[in-house]
């Protein structure tokens, strides 16, 4: 007899393993399908020295929260997995791991849909797809005309300065990911330069007070994709959770020493093209900066019962501009290692059903798609900024039981 589920969760990380928690609260029958291990990204594609971004109280799960004797540190990456490992054991997930779904589609004699793995097929009533924020890291074109004597890497396969050949470094695209690997690399002594793309910079605190802790005060969170036009949301705020947690920016950056350049367009050879548009990316940076820090006094000058320490010194906001460049040979600058740290796009190819738009975008609301009995879950600016983070994954995951429980199955 064909194996058959009322909802089939797809993915083993905290999106699956939230869903699997608030579908056993209302005790709905499911199975959580992890194609390699529980917690898979945070074994295999994360750097030595990566740290959590937001303080250790803002680790939520649905029936866990954070209960350490360091509430505002930033915990390590091999903790975020065993934090995963541990909500697996405890919540009783009917999770299968090794288990890689090749294909969903509908089910063609009967409602539902067909989840076909390598050895048979699961017939389900209802799936949700819950494989990660950050599938398949987006590496240009342009990257196969770099000569193959440069070592090219994406932030899934760096691991720490040490491990890359000598010379420079150019990482290109200064987001969360691409700023702290340049940060590193300059700490360690490397010589580094860095391709600049859209970013928002924040304090790391104000007022005594993470950068988290105001987004929610200030209904940053709360704001959603549908607030955007055409649904665009705006780019990542950089900080990071080394040492400490403190401020990045990469005019500072330029200051100590990297060499700033705009975003790459083009190689040839050993000669990469670049765009005079390095100032114009930290100018939008700074603005924000600036927008955050007015925002905060707004909010303080209504009177707010929280108690907040004395104001901290604004840091300048305009650092001296960076030199523009419309080149870079990567001969004579000695750079041996490129580190595309230029997004993620989706890996949904095995996903058979008409639920994404003609650039392969997840159609959906609070992810809810057109296909009765699809879902999504965990995905980047889902419905909110915290759809992809631990302490907003289970609200989203609420959301979607509840649809599924005044919702008819396929």
């Amino acid at each position: 007899m064909r194996e058959q589920h009322d909802v089939v969760v797809i993915g083993g990380g905290q999106a699956g393993l939230a869903m699997s928690s608030v579908l056993q609260q209302q005790g709905r029958e499911h199975v959580v399908l992890e194609r390699r291990r529980i917690g898979a990204r945070w074994r295999t594609e994360r750097w030595d020295s990566l740290r959590f971004q937001f303080p250790n109280w803002t680790l939520q799960l649905p029936g866990y929260a954070y209960r350490g004797n360091d509430p505002d540190g930033f915990a390590h990456y091999s903790e975020i997995l065993r934090l995963v490992e541990h909500y697996a054991v405890s919540t009783g997930a009917p999770v299968r791991e090794n288990t890689e779904v090749r294909a969903l589609a509908e089910h063609g004699t009967s409602d539902g849909f067909n989840v076909s793995l390598a050895e048979g097929s699961i017939h389900a009533r209802r799936v949700v797809i819950a494989t990660g924020p950050f599938q398949l890291p987006r590496v240009p074109q342009l990257a196969h005309d770099v000569p193959p004597s440069v070592l090219q890497l994406d932030p899934t396969q760096y691991r720490s300065p040490e491990a890359l050949p000598g010379g420079a470094v150019l990482v290109v695209g200064s987001g969360a990911s691409g700023c702290q690997i340049a940060d590193e690399l300059l700490h360690a002594g490397r010589r580094v330069y860095v391709s600049v793309s859209r970013h928002r910079r924040a304090p790391r605190r104000f007022r005594g007070k993470d950068v988290y802790w105001w987004l929610e005060a200030l209904g940053r969170f709360a704001q959603t994709i549908d607030s955007f036009p055409s649904r665009q949301y705006p780019p990542s705020t950089v900080v990071t959770g080394v040492n400490g947690g403190y401020d990045v920016n990469v005019r500072q950056l330029a200051t100590d020493g990297v060499k700033v350049i705009g975003r790459v367009v083009g190689a040839s050879g050993g000669n990469l093209t670049v765009q005079a548009n390095a100032n114009q990316v930290l100018d939008d940076a700074d603005r924000a900066y600036a927008d955050f820090l007015s925002a905060a006094r707004q909010f303080i000058n209504k009177g707010i019962e929280e108690d907040l320490v004395g104001d901290e010194p604004e840091e300048p906001i305009h650092l001296p501009t960076v030199g523009e460049v419309n080149s870079l040979n990567l001969t004579r600058e000695g750079i041996n290692t490129i580190i595309w740290a230029t997004g993620y796009d989706y890996d949904f190819g095995w996903v058979r059903l008409p639920t994404f738009d003609e650039h392969g975008r997840p159609i959906q609301q609070h992810g809810v798609t057109p296909v009765p009995g699809l879902y999504f879950l965990g995905l980047h600016w889902m419905h909110t900024f915290k759809s992809g983070l631990l302490s907003g994954v289970g609200a989203d995951a609420e959301f979607l039981a509840d649809h599924m429980a005044r919702t008819p199955a396929r």
